[in-house]
């Protein structure tokens, strides 16, 4: 937003520049034009006078001295003729007989004078013609012609150029530096707000921005910046933002208390019913297991919702903070985790394989080991516990583009169509899975931690039956990382 405030101020203050600069050098370039005319215009009023008082007295010696020393003190040739058009006197070089100049005395002997109309600019250069006729009134005596040099009169309006040019940069550089005040002092208390606002929204207590200054206090306004508006704006924020954040503290910490408290009873209770097998008659046994079954669902119900909160708090952490030194070998990490569920997945009937080439070299992942390797026991405890007995269940790892992609496909029975749009819910299970353990909350973790890591967990029917879940991070160091 900075930008683009900026970016209106400065486009208005150069029209308003511009509006006033363009007008200027045109002025000053017309008005010196004007100060040629009216010089060369007096000039030649001077020289038809003595040609009107020549042709009276048929004595042409004080015109024609007259004329030399002219071109002789402004090197400006002169061209005087009577009223036949015949010369009386040529200086500098320049001739009644030159086309140009035979034009403009027949123009004069006409009665008419001409003097060059177009402004003059600091680039112009040569010369201009002047001419006007001699005598009074319909009386033609003659005709005189003038050749002035422009180099001077240009070079006066550069400099003028020049000066209101040098003012025109600094009332810019004036109006850029006042934009850019202040649009800081508009636009700072919204990029605190903005901030304020990411970190609410990713869950975490926001930096609340700087409340109105007291008055009387020096110093504290210009600390504080912004309109009064927006001032307010951010007061209304912090009230907010202190009531939201209290409530996400809330709900976190009831999550995480409930479920540490739920485990001393839990435990006390299982020690209970533990003591009370000893006692049990023969027709209890079915009653005592069903007890134990679903205090171990309870324990990892708890255990899931702790994981999950911790999920969340941490993904919410890393959209406003960054953890650079966060990396693995996700090739290896695959590899690792295979050899500790494999045994697992023979005991439940399934082939557990593993894809992951090391000789390509490892495959940099920007996520902690740890966390990739929660992810990819959530991935392979899904596929080993729901695929069934006798499928065959394939670990891969390998990098596409800039990411690392953690691979689990079986050949089990799937999910429909619509059941993938929900099998990140929490808690949510699919009617075919009625039968099996699980709380539904393990692809709802291993969305949070890839989330957090800028990664995605996307799910897709296997061919010709089964499903596909694809762990996606970003590899580090690749350009398609954007930590």
């Amino acid at each position: 937003m900075r930008t683009r405030v900026q970016t209106v101020l400065l486009v208005f203050g150069v029209l308003a520049v511009a509006a006033f600069a363009v007008p200027l050098l045109l002025f000053t370039a017309s008005d010196r034009t004007q100060q040629l005319v009216l010089a060369r215009s007096s000039d030649l009023d001077r020289f038809t006078s003595l040609m009107d008082r020549a042709a009276s007295t048929q004595d042409t010696s004080a015109i024609a001295l007259e004329a030399r020393r002219y071109t002789q003190l402004y090197g400006e040739p002169l061209v005087v003729t009577d009223t036949r058009g015949h010369p009386v006197v040529q200086t500098g070089g320049m001739r009644a007989a030159d086309p140009a100049v035979a034009r403009l005395v027949d123009t004069a002997l006409r009665n008419q004078t001409a003097h060059p109309r177009a402004a003059l600019r600091p680039w112009s250069g040569g010369h201009r013609m002047f001419a006007a006729p001699a005598g009074t009134g319909t009386q033609i005596s003659g005709a005189v012609v003038l050749r002035a040099d422009v180099d001077a009169a240009a070079g006066d309006i550069a400099r003028r150029w020049a000066a209101v040019l040098a003012g025109t940069a600094l009332v810019a550089l004036a109006c850029t530096l006042l934009a850019r005040a202040a649009t800081r002092w508009v636009v700072s208390p919204l990029g605190r707000l903005e901030g304020a606002v990411g970190e609410l929204a990713a869950g975490l207590p926001p930096e609340h921005t700087p409340p109105r200054a007291p008055q009387g206090r020096r110093g504290s306004a210009a600390a504080v910046g912004g309109p009064p508006e927006l001032r307010r704006l951010a007061t209304g924020f912090n009230r907010m933002a202190r009531t939201v954040t209290a409530a996400l503290e809330q709900q976190r910490r009831l999550v995480a208390d409930t479920s540490h408290q739920m485990r001393n009873p839990m435990a006390a209770l299982r020690l209970r019913v533990d003591a009370l097998h000893t006692h049990l008659r023969p027709t209890g046994e079915r009653t005592y297991a069903g007890v134990n079954a679903e205090l171990d669902r309870l324990e990892n119900l708890l255990d899931d919702i702790l994981a999950l909160a911790a999920a969340e708090h941490r993904a919410g952490e890393l959209t406003v903070t960054d953890d650079p030194d966060a990396r693995c070998d996700a090739a290896g990490t695959v590899l690792t985790q295979h050899r500790l569920w494999e045994p697992v997945a023979r005991r439940a009937g399934v082939r557990l394989t593993a894809d992951a080439d090391r000789a390509a070299g490892p495959v940099p992942a920007a996520c902690p080991d740890r966390e990739l390797a929660q992810v990819t026991d959530i991935l392979l405890d899904n596929a080993i516990k729901y695929a069934g007995d006798g499928t065959h269940v394939r670990l891969r790892c390998a990098a596409e583009g800039p990411y690392a992609v953690v691979t689990v496909t079986d050949d089990g029975p799937g999910l429909r169509a619509e059941e993938l749009d929900r099998a990140t819910t929490r808690f949510w299970r699919s009617s075919r899975q009625a039968g099996t353990s699980g709380t539904g909350l393990g692809l709802a973790i291993a969305e949070q931690l890839l989330a957090g890591r800028d990664g995605r967990l996307e799910l897709a029917p296997a061919h010709p039956h089964g499903l596909r879940a694809r762990a996606v991070v970003p590899r580090a160091g690749a350009e398609g990382d954007t930590r």
